[in-house]
């Protein structure tokens, strides 16, 4: 696949994981967090803002990754 195609793919898998994630994460913290202090939330906030990085990862290094016809 050429590495323009999979710089498209990826970015646009990279807008949906935020939309996505960033939905979830406050679906959880407004049902699991209403009567919880704001340490609680605090740590909730900073941890499940750095989660997303790890699929996030994963898309980049795949879309940098060259492809297998590249190398012959």
């Amino acid at each position: 696949m050429p590495v323009r195609v999979k710089k498209l793919i990826g970015t646009v898998l990279l807008v949906l994981l935020v939309v996505v994630y960033a939905l979830i994460a406050t679906m959880v913290a407004v049902a699991q967090l209403s009567q919880s202090g704001p340490i609680v939330h605090l740590a909730f906030f900073f941890f499940s803002g750095l989660l997303w990085i790890l699929p996030a990862m994963w898309i980049i290094k795949w879309m940098v990754k060259p492809s297998k016809s590249a190398n012959r």
